[in-house]
């Protein structure tokens, strides 16, 4: 492949994925690390993307990617992901759902759990549940997003502290390879902070992609979540700092 062939293909993947890995694009081009090095170095150069330890991400903190463009990223690895995630979710409990695509995809994978009693600040997660007779389902007031149907705001903070619920399903834009948990807009960000302070186990499943990915609000770090799921080993950097947590992580 030529160069600038190569070239349009990182740029085209790091949009779409907001971060890949050295190895993967090795595998992908099949050519020598020192090649795809040589290729992040000279886009980096360029501001086409952004170079980063292990790999690759997006030049711009400030702007996720649309929501119908998250919709379809990573779509069967999340609906992996959700599966296992509410393997370790029974029948009766209570739980709060996020806003984002991957808290979207466990919201379908319990359509086959019973009883339970959902609390939301998400319209997508509200609809897909509203079908199930036996599930309660608790909509959280304030501003709705029309760009991807979440609810945010004072009202939003106030609504969810009312709450102290088994589960906390969260979403989010990236996780630092230092652990920190990265998503892009400070409204949305307060409100998972009360997903987190108000649930009894904090869920996250995250795709790979989202490992090293760049976002400008610090939600938090990974010691806050007690159970991470994901399709492939992070970082190693990362995967180090997970090791001082006692934290489940399951590899799907």
């Amino acid at each position: 492949m030529k160069q600038s062939k190569r070239h349009q293909e990182i740029i085209d993947l790091v949009k779409t994925q907001g971060y890949v890995s050295t190895d993967d694009l090795v595998e992908r081009f099949n050519v020598s690390p020192q090649t795809i090095r040589r290729d992040l170095n000279e886009l980096a150069a360029d501001n086409k993307i952004r170079r980063h330890h292990g790999g690759a991400t997006i030049p711009s903190s400030s702007v996720n990617a649309s929501y119908s463009t998250r919709k379809v990223m990573q779509l069967a690895e999340k609906d992996k992901i959700a599966q296992a995630m509410v393997q370790h979710i029974p029948d009766g409990a209570t739980l709060f759902i996020d806003i984002g695509t991957t808290p979207e995809a466990v919201a379908r994978a319990l359509l086959e759990h019973h009883d339970l009693r959902i609390v939301t600040n998400n319209l997508n997660v509200a609809s897909i549940l509203t079908g199930k007779d036996d599930f309660r389902v608790i909509l959280a007031g304030g501003e709705v997003r029309n760009r991807d149907g979440g609810i945010v705001g004072e009202a939003t903070l106030d609504f969810i502290s009312q709450f102290r619920l088994d589960f906390g399903i969260l979403g989010i834009s990236g996780i630092d390879l230092d652990g920190s948990l990265l998503d892009f807009d400070y409204h949305e960000v307060r409100v998972k902070q009360a997903i987190i302070e108000n649930s009894r186990c904090v869920m996250l499943g995250v795709d790979h992609t989202k490992f090293g990915r760049n976002a400008m609000v610090n939600l938090g770090d990974i010691s806050q979540v007690d159970m991470l799921f994901t399709n492939h080993m992070p970082p190693d950097s990362l995967a180090k700092k997970l090791t001082e947590y006692d934290l489940h992580i399951e590899i799907i």
